[in-house]
């Protein structure tokens, strides 16, 4: 592990990868190369059959501060477009293994659509949430307003995104956004333990969840359930499930392959 890389890599269990931003001096914000380093390991993650789950954190202090400023103050509305951000962030978006986000301390602007980009949000009691772009006098543009709605409803993200200012763990909680509440310095190994559980669970259908719950949540609801049932239906083609079956017949713990 190298304490210069911007963005670190560990296998802490099994099939479980953790990905740790590692900008301490600029609190993790979300430069261009941290995005391009970050839709490589998720690009690298996602077609590696060793890893099930994965756990994205900013480490013990801070998740991410959001966007660099620096580096957009001066930019204009051609040099934005020409970035396309939205291609870094596919990977992420895109990513079809179950992805976790342990969040200690703030996640703010951009760290808080990185955040949402995330399956469950594990956060620790002292971290806070926010979309502040507003106060800069632009909005977000990495999906901070569509998943952050989708996530809490019109009303509270309407309150979030239209006075900048933020929300803590326990409201977040209550408004749908975060998964689980827990102290903060058990962020990460609650993350890491849920990830273990997760990756001990047969990887076919635990992605065919992930897809059955991303897409049906923007398709009518006739046509999520026949996506459901023609998943469910295919996942009957596969070993794990035989074995998941016939280990509950034979009162044993199954062993899934992913096959």
């Amino acid at each position: 592990m190298d304490g210069n890389e911007i963005l670190i890599e560990t296998r802490p269990a099994g099939a479980v990868a953790q990905l740790t931003l590692n900008r301490p001096e600029a609190t993790n914000a979300l430069s261009l190369q941290l995005q391009q380093a970050l839709a490589d390991a998720f690009a690298r993650l996602s077609g590696d059959d060793t890893v099930r789950a994965i756990v994205l954190t900013g480490g013990e202090r801070v998740f991410a501060a959001g966007g660099d400023i620096k580096g957009m103050a001066g930019c204009g509305p051609v040099d934005i477009l020409r970035r396309h951000t939205e291609r870094l962030w596919a990977p992420i978006q895109h990513c079809p293994k179950p992805v976790i986000a342990a969040v200690c301390g703030y996640a703010y602007g951009g760290g808080c659509e990185l955040a949402m980009h995330c399956d469950i949000l594990v956060a620790g009691q002292g971290a806070r949430f926010s979309q502040p772009e507003i106060r800069i006098g632009i909005m977000p543009g990495i999906g901070g307003t569509q998943r952050l709605a989708r996530a809490v409803g019109k009303s509270n993200a309407m309150k979030v995104l239209l006075t900048g200012a933020p929300i803590g763990a326990f409201e977040a909680q209550r408004m749908g956004l975060v998964t689980d509440v827990v102290p903060d310095d058990q962020v990460i190994a609650h993350a890491l333990e849920m990830a273990a559980t997760i990756a001990a669970m047969p990887p076919l259908a635990a992605e065919e969840i992930k897809q059955c719950v991303l897409l049906g949540l923007d398709a009518p609801l006739e046509t999520a359930l026949a996506l459901e049932r023609k998943a469910n239906q295919t996942l009957f083609a596969s070993l794990d499930q035989k074995e998941g079956m016939h280990a509950f017949i034979e009162k044993r713990r199954p062993v899934f392959n992913g096959r």
